[in-house]
């Protein structure tokens, strides 16, 4: 199963943009966890050093959509904001959205024309002579690219093949991209309210609390080390 999913601070503020790109790193590290494959496809710079507007990520991996189910809709961050310390706010809303835009596709060999032609410039009379340039065209979508940098047709076309994979996966990206910072509807449909998940905490990290009773311990040993200096 493949998948687009879109990160975006909607119309929010600055704090809103540096959630997302907290969120970003943790849908990345839960990727990991779960073995899928991905991809960020594309950010949007915040205003600020670290933020993110948005950002899209693909992501391919048996059970998905259980993934996904955790992740889409309204991301409630609790949490004081990092930009403005006397703002009173403490709720900030993203939101994770599907994308329908079909998923990068294969390059598909079978839809690739190979034809040989003589290289020119510099090699000698041999390159001049013998057909070993060669051009790779991808027929549905017209990428093409031509290789002659050895004098072997059969290193040529394997160098081709390379390059046009490359070239091939470039420009759907571009095209996703655009596709991607045309979808504004999401940014206008962000919800407040029934989150599929709220994080609390600056630091976004599960054990925070943890930690907080650990530091509450040695404060509570402390002043009772005070307490019986003093006494004595």
């Amino acid at each position: 199963m493949k998948q687009l999913i879109q990160i975006t601070a909607g119309r929010g503020p600055v704090e809103c943009s540096f959630v997302v790109a907290q969120v970003l790193k943790l849908i990345l590290e839960e990727c990991k966890q779960e073995n899928f494959k991905h991809t960020v496809l594309h950010r949007t710079e915040g205003l600020e050093n670290g933020t993110l507007q948005s950002a899209t990520v693909a992501i391919e991996g048996k059970d998905l959509s259980k993934f996904l189910e955790t992740w889409v809709g309204t991301i409630q961050w609790v949490g004081k904001s990092q930009y403005r310390k006397m703002h009173k706010r403490k709720n900030w809303f993203i939101g994770v959205f599907l994308l329908e835009e079909k998923m990068l596709t294969e390059l598909d060999l079978r839809s690739v024309q190979f034809q040989t032609m003589r290289s020119q410039g510099a090699g000698g009379q041999h390159v001049n002579k013998v057909s070993s340039a060669v051009r790779a065209i991808h027929k549905k979508s017209g990428v093409s690219v031509t290789v002659m940098d050895t004098r072997s047709q059969h290193q040529n076309k394997k160098i081709a093949i390379a390059r046009l994979t490359e070239k091939f996966y470039e420009q759907q990206l571009e095209e996703l991209k655009k596709r991607v910072q045309s979808t504004w509807e999401n940014h206008l449909n962000l919800q407040r309210g029934n989150p599929v998940r709220k994080i609390n905490g600056t630091d976004f990290k599960k054990n925070k609390t943890q930690k907080n009773r650990y530091k509450k311990e040695r404060n509570h040993l402390k002043n009772e080390l005070r307490k019986e200096i003093w006494n004595k």
